[in-house]
């Protein structure tokens, strides 16, 4: 079986983080704004939330830095959320659309 590049495994271990009032994961949601693979394999993730004022932002925060720290390589995270842009509907994947309904 071929090895995972470094951003695949990223990107599916970002498949396993769940907004708790959605059941949806934040990379379907379109939270996940940028993936950035620096120096030494750290990490820079740049993401949003579905609205500003969520009460479990540093659950979520904390989930994505846990997981993708604890994936072999990978040196340090670094977790900036922003809401700039702010998260729509729109930039949600078709799978994750479909399965909320929104189409």
């Amino acid at each position: 079986m071929e090895e995972l590049s470094l951003r695949d495994q990223i990107e599916a271990t970002l498949r396993t983080v769940y907004d708790p009032e959605i059941p949806v994961n934040i990379f379907e949601l379109g939270l996940v704004y940028e993936i950035k693979i620096g120096e030494n394999n750290r990490i820079g993730i740049t993401m949003t939330l579905t609205a500003p004022g969520c009460p479990v932002a540093g659950d979520i925060i904390m989930e994505v830095d846990q997981k993708v720290r604890a994936i072999e390589g990978v040196s340090d995270v670094d977790v900036h959320l922003t809401f700039d842009p702010p998260w729509t509907k729109e930039m949600m994947t078709e799978e994750a659309r479909l399965e909320l309904g929104f189409m």
